[in-house]
């Protein structure tokens, strides 16, 4: 949505200074940071106008090093497109050759987000978190850094990686006509994309990055075959052509954390080995309420913690009308309650991470100069301080658990996990139960494979009835 919205981009007066230390008004106090490795990144630009950078200015020569190290040649751009238009840009760098940042895997490119429009710095952070908690492939790695552009200090980014083909990324056969990724794009046109329209759906194509008139014709074929599969209901023909786990777990995600930008831009779905996987997951600064109710009836309900949103959207207008589809769901909340739970708890992630960052996020706003500012009408107008934007993205993400939880009758669903005899209870005779399934002395319903499956590793195995058992003594 926000990329759509680059021309109504609109920058106002500071609110107020940022607190010296950042903790929620619950009472949680910043930690001992004394050994928390927070890494230095430096980038100088050839021209030596790095702070000034724009958009259309494309790739310029630069170097890059991390604390004192020596320097390498990179090059670097402005990235996004309304946080483009804003004063503390995001940007892509990229190396000759591969390189492994911070143990995040071998890259030509990667990203600094600058979180821009998000005054707690926390949301994409986690986002991608929940991501990897639920088990998404390909979730961008990511790591808190603090940039000097230019000798000039510019606060705290977050380094990720790009989501792009690559072995230690999305690891697709993007050559001939195989696999290719796309990226959903309702009205944006960028420069060297090529669009294709599938079920009344608008993709760009991600993946290959140059597709040739038999490569487009191929996704383009193979798209209007999938929408037309996923439109058909057929739930045997749907599990077959797409991987219905990836589609109910990116649901989860967004569906939780409401993503403004969801039928608009930045949605990412692959084709590999014969099959439509949905993901990996990708900018989510305007999520968890960051939203301006009053722009318009989707901002509204990205805005409230009630209600459904992302099953009116995109694939999921037809999934979510499939009640075998929504029982999956069902099940894949309720086996993240306790990580969802734990998330907005008094010191749980939230306060952990902005109490372990307190004083990285205090030189953003004191020495690197940024302030809470309202930077797009689509975002919601920030509060004067540090603990109230805290606060307020607590108790979201509170209120839109318990919302869903009694919407999905968590407490009601006839396999919890551990629960294969849908009794209620989680015991040994769950654990017999995975023993014999194991041994292929029984067989289990696609309900009870998934509550069976207590590592979340895709296997049912004596190990996961080991932990039922390990729960059991206690």
């Amino acid at each position: 949505m926000k990329k759509a919205l680059a021309v109504i981009l609109c920058v106002v007066l500071a609110l107020s200074a940022a607190p010296a230390v950042y903790a929620s008004s619950a009472g949680q106090s910043a930690p001992e940071s004394e050994n928390l490795y927070i890494p230095q990144l430096h980038i100088n630009t050839e021209s030596g106008n790095g702070t000034s950078l724009q958009k259309e200015d494309g790739y310029v020569n630069a170097d890059y090093s991390v604390d004192d190290d020596k320097p390498e040649p990179v090059a670097v751009k402005v990235r996004g497109n309304s946080t483009a238009m804003t004063a503390k840009k995001s940007f892509t760098f990229k190396f000759d050759s591969k390189k492994d940042l911070f143990g995040m895997g071998n890259g030509k490119k990667w990203v600094l987000l600058a979180n821009a429009f998000d005054p707690t710095l926390l949301r994409n952070y986690i986002a991608f978190d929940f991501a990897r908690e639920l088990g998404i492939d390909y979730t961008s790695n990511q790591k808190i850094v603090e940039l000097w552009l230019d000798g000039k200090f510019r606060g705290c980014y977050t380094l990720m990686e790009p989501v792009q083909e690559g072995k230690d990324r999305v690891d697709i056969d993007t050559d001939g006509n195989k696999d290719f990724m796309l990226e959903y794009e309702r009205l944006r046109t960028d420069e060297g994309t090529t669009y294709i329209t599938a079920g009344g759906l608008r993709f760009g194509i991600s993946e290959p990055d140059e597709p040739d008139t038999d490569q487009v014709s191929y996704i383009t074929e193979t798209m209007e075959r999938l929408t037309n599969i996923i439109d058909s209901g057929s739930e045997k023909e749907i599990k077959v052509n797409i991987d219905v786990d990836s589609f109910v777990k990116f649901y989860v995600l967004n569906e939780y954390i409401k993503t403004n930008d969801f039928d608009f831009s930045s949605v990412f779905f692959y084709y590999k080995d014969g099959k439509l996987y949905a993901g990996p997951p990708w900018d989510y600064d305007l999520t968890m309420g960051n939203v301006n109710k009053d722009f318009s009836a989707n901002s509204a309900a990205a805005f409230k913690t009630d209600g459904e949103y992302i099953n009116s959207k995109l694939f999921y207008k037809k999934l979510c009308s499939y009640g075998w589809f929504m029982d999956k769901v069902r099940l894949e909340y309720e086996h993240h309650s306790r990580y969802i739970r734990k998330l907005y708890a008094d010191g749980g992630l939230i306060d952990t991470l902005a109490n372990k960052y307190s004083e990285v996020f205090s030189r953003n706003y004191n020495e690197a100069g940024w302030s809470f500012r309202y930077l797009i009408n689509v975002m919601m107008y920030p509060f004067p301080t540090y603990g109230e934007n805290l606060d307020f993205l607590k108790n979201w993400c509170e209120n839109r658990d318990k919302w869903l939880s009694q919407f999905y009758g968590i407490d009601l669903l006839p396999y919890r996990l551990g629960d294969c005899d849908g009794n209620g209870v989680v015991n040994v005779n769950d654990a017999t139960m995975i023993q014999k399934y194991a041994a292929m002395l029984i067989t289990f319903s696609d309900e009870q494979k998934s509550a069976a499956d207590i590592n979340r590793d895709g296997k049912i195995n004596i190990g996961d009835a080991t932990s039922i058992q390990r729960v059991a003594a206690h």
